[in-house]
């Protein structure tokens, strides 16, 4: 059995893939079938070293990107797309897989193109309550489609309807169960303190970096807070943070990171009271999994409408609180963060909403649907 994955871009279209492949592994050892071979095709993935961990062959492509915005670039692109598509083809011919898994975003599109022409199946899987471009169009050929929100149903095309299944956002397995002890020890953070986790998505979010630096003064002497970054910002802001820190007895209160790996996630986790976080669909579904509260800050309507309805639409479970990123003021922040950590039946009640909205069994829904089709067109 062959299998295709395709998506990326970002960590939230690509890890989700991960968690399939992984439960694709697990589903395969069940049934004692064949160990299937699995290959991603797209451009740069995300992390290389989850594809190799998996034993999965990457198969290089291009994509061009659609911005919301005017740009030559998006011109330029349709070429760089379609240059893609061919390289697809030439790439899916040569393997001709049994199904290709897609997680949508741009740099899947070329791909789901070739499968099409290929006339190989193609299953879907779209995590925003509101679906993305490139899934839009593939459910009209494809053979099934996943949602994480059950609001997404609606906007896909009458056609496409009775192919959907509400399975949830897949999450890798490593990540799943936070770490039950040690995270104080592993971090160097102060074991009296309660601790708050920060991340601004896969790339890092300037907006967010900002404001918890400019609200070190109203939190560092009461909470840890671990702090990722984003890889381009890490030394920017750790060195702003050392500067405002250094010599002060609340050194030891603040640690940032450009990504935290794996076993750093599961650490901070652990001992985290309180997730402020931007509002991707994948991040979303983690912190429900991880049964912890949230704040959540999505990125503004203008440059991307989907996070603020996947914000909201957590928040009515009762498990987060959103702010929108221009009202965000370092008081205003502090005091959600008060109100939040320092009442144990606030807490309490966001967890268990936060519990209930998670969908731990969605990597295994979505392999299982994986492995049928391609078993159907063996």
């Amino acid at each position: 059995m062959k299998i295709v994955l395709t998506g990326g871009g970002s960590g939230g279209h690509f890890y989700p893939l991960i968690a399939v492949a992984q439960n694709i592994r697990d589903i395969a050892a069940k049934r004692k079938l064949l160990d299937p071979e699995i290959y991603y095709i797209g451009p740069e993935p995300f992390d290389r070293d989850a594809l190799v961990a998996l034993g999965i062959e990457f198969r290089r492509t291009s994509a061009g990107k659609v911005r919301r915005y005017r740009s030559v670039l998006n011109f330029l692109d349709i070429f760089k797309t379609a240059w893609g598509i061919l390289g697809s083809i030439r790439q899916l011919f040569s393997l001709y897989p049994d199904v290709v898994f897609s997680k949508g975003g741009y740099a899947s599109f070329p791909t789901m193109v070739a499968a099409r022409l290929l006339n190989i199946p193609l299953v879907i899987h779209e995590s925003d309550g509101s679906p993305g471009r490139a899934n839009l169009v593939a459910a009209k050929w494809a053979r099934a489609i996943g949602i994480a929100h059950a609001n997404a149903a609606s906007a896909f095309p009458q056609s496409a309807k009775s192919k959907i299944a509400l399975v949830g956002h897949p999450i890798r397995k490593e990540i799943a169960n936070p770490a039950a002890e040690g995270g104080y020890e592993f971090l160097e953070l102060d074991k009296s303190l309660p601790t708050i986790t920060i991340f601004g998505g896969s790339l890092g979010a300037e907006a967010i970096n900002n404001v918890i630096l400019d609200s070190l003064d109203l939190l560092i002497d009461r909470y840890n807070i671990v702090h990722q970054a984003g890889q381009d910002n890490v030394e920017e802001v750790a060195n702003i943070a050392k500067a405002r820190l250094s010599g002060t007895k609340y050194e030891n209160h603040y640690r940032a990171f450009g990504l935290l790996n794996t076993l750093a996630i599961r650490m901070a986790i652990g001992i985290s009271a309180l997730i402020i976080s931007r509002a991707g669909s994948g991040t979303i579904f983690e912190i429900a999994s991880w049964g912890k509260p949230s704040i959540l800050i999505p990125i503004p309507e203008d440059v991307s409408h989907d996070q603020t309805k996947n914000a909201f639409s957590y928040a009515r479970s009762g498990a987060a609180v959103v702010l929108k990123q221009r009202n965000v003021t370092p008081h205003i922040l502090a005091a959600e963060v008060d109100r939040i950590v320092n009442n144990r039946q606030v807490q309490k009640e966001m967890s268990e909403a936060a519990r209930s909205f998670a969908s731990p069994d969605a990597g295994y829904k979505m392999a299982k649907i994986v492995i049928d089709t391609a078993l159907e067109h063996a």
